[in-house]
């Protein structure tokens, strides 16, 4: 019977740095850019190394994907927290790296099942997590959640920070400045102006 081969440790330093460089690979150049070799050449590092610590290439995107949600996931606790929770929403749905980053593992996740049901599965979660803040500060807001329900309202925000970054991906701009512009004035009609920068 055969031994299981071993894999690295999860708290390794070598390892952190290959997620880091599949990462960097992934936002720079594309999910199909990211193969054993290139992660290692990223990294500094030799090609077994890759291997020594993901059995596969989906393990290796899997650690990847489970570290930025986890911190989305953190960042969304303190985002809901803030003093304008709307318009700090927004700003994280629009980050570039952000928004890159969901691009390529929703691309990916067509091709890759346990992918696909790993970003299910945050995905949820941080929709859950803003449904639940936003159904009770909409109502504070004077928002009126018969007419349009939190969920719907998360989708919304969600579908336009979405559109946007693929657009920019295609190199288009119609009807960006001014959906930009229609978001950030229902913000400010909600939750006053932005507060400006110290």
């Amino acid at each position: 019977m055969a031994t299981p081969r071993r894999i690295g440790a999860e708290d390794s330093k070598t390892r952190e740095q290959l997620v880091d460089a599949a990462e960097r690979l992934l936002l720079r150049d594309g999910y199909a850019a990211v193969s054993s070799r290139r992660v290692a050449a990223e990294a500094g590092l030799k090609p077994a190394l890759v291997h020594y610590y993901f059995r596969t290439m989906d393990d290796l995107f899997l650690a990847v994907f489970r570290r930025r949600a986890e911190q989305n996931l953190t960042r969304l606790d303190r985002v809901l927290e803030s003093p304008q929770p709307l318009r700090a929403l927004w700003e994280l749905s629009v980050e570039p790296s952000g928004t890159a980053f969901t691009v390529e593992f929703s691309a990916l996740a067509n091709h890759r099942k346990a992918i696909r049901a790993e970003i299910a599965e945050y995905a949820e979660r941080f929709r859950q997590m803003q449904v639940e803040a936003l159904t009770t500060r909409l109502p504070e807001l004077g928002w009126d959640t018969d007419e349009m329900p939190p969920a719907a309202f998360v989708v919304l925000l969600t579908a336009i920070s979405r559109v946007l970054a693929m657009e920019e991906g295609l190199g288009m701009s119609g009807g960006h400045a001014e959906t930009l512009d229609l978001v950030e004035r229902a913000l400010t009609r909600l939750e006053g102006e932005a507060p400006q920068p110290e």
